[in-house]
């Protein structure tokens, strides 16, 4: 059977966000806000399973964290954090360098390209991320991404019998519990959802029985860019599946760097390069190479497509 002839042009960059987007952590602006250490902190989260299991309770790693800051709301040390303050400390989040100017070459590049364009070719950038949804939203990356998966909070919760009464509105108040909750496992659901469209369709369950020529996005046709462990079972499936992997790696810590190396030496990830997108750099490098493979591969299967048309006999 012929390849389609029109469909799954989109290329899609996944990134990750800390360490990869940005240069160190996002939630930095959150604890300069409120004059927290964040070595602290961290140490504290660290310690968070331990010292849940021993009054035995299993809390996940990942999500620990969020939990703490609901804990330091509580106390009074994030006093009235709200949604719309998170959203607000977002924009001091400092970005990596040559991003967000990255996003829109990459967009330009299959633009006046004139083979990839008459192809139909576009690409897309999404971020899927532990961190904190409205803190993404206010950061200046925002506007350039084609969509966030990352955790939220709740300020209020629907109370019992809600709804039988008027949805009243009430003052803001301070997050209490956690919404949407994303960890290194549930990341692979987002490729699912970019791969079947269903972040451009909410119709489609990502659970829906789909061909591979049906689905949006091919996960040949994706690259994930990612610099921890967390991002492994994310790695495997685009690896396993034709997709790209980039691992990328921060100068300060030295261990962002040393666990990046593991990664590679595992077989974990294609490519490993400095979280610095500026041309010429070997992440931009790498990048825009596989862009221009992917987008020479749906350009091909466009003309072997078009090849395969037989056309009317005309009059003799």
């Amino acid at each position: 059977m012929p390849p389609p002839l029109y469909s799954q042009p989109t290329i899609a960059f996944i990134w990750d966000f800390d360490r990869t987007l940005i240069p160190s952590n996002q939630q930095d602006p959150l604890f300069e806000e409120y004059g927290v250490d964040a070595e602290v902190f961290w140490r504290e989260v660290d310690g968070l399973s331990r010292f849940y299991q021993a009054r035995g309770v299993k809390i996940g790693r990942d999500g620990a964290y969020l939990l703490h800051i609901l804990t330091y709301v509580k106390h009074g040390i994030f006093k009235g954090l709200t949604n719309a303050k998170l959203r607000e400390l977002g924009a001091g989040i400092d970005l990596a360098p040559g991003i967000p100017g990255f996003f829109e070459e990459t967009r330009k590049r299959v633009e006046e390209n004139p083979v990839y364009a008459a192809a139909g070719i576009a690409v897309e950038h999404y971020t899927v991320s532990t961190g904190i949804l409205p803190m993404i939203e206010g950061c200046r990356l925002a506007p350039y991404l084609d969509g966030i998966w990352a955790n939220t909070f709740i300020e209020e919760q629907a109370p019992p019998g809600y709804l039988d009464h008027l949805d009243m509105v009430s003052t803001e108040m301070p997050i209490s519990h956690i919404g949407y909750s994303i960890d290194n496992t549930t990341k692979t659901r987002a490729i699912f959802e970019i791969n079947k469209g269903v972040n451009k369709n909410p119709t489609i369950d990502v659970n829906a029985l789909m061909g591979q020529d049906e689905r949006r996005v091919p996960i040949r046709h994706m690259v994930y860019i990612a610099d921890g462990p967390s991002d492994v079972p994310a790695f495997s499936i685009l690896n396993s599946q034709g997709g790209k992997t980039l691992g990328v790696y921060t100068t300060e810590p030295r261990n962002n760097f040393h666990q990046v190396k593991q990664l590679q030496e595992q077989g974990r990830i294609q490519g490993m390069a400095e979280a610095d997108y500026r041309p010429g750099k070997a992440a931009h490098l790498w990048l825009m190479d596989s862009l221009d493979q992917i987008a020479e591969e749906i350009a091909a299967a466009r003309a072997a497509a078009v090849a395969q048309i037989v056309n009317p006999p005309g009059h003799v």
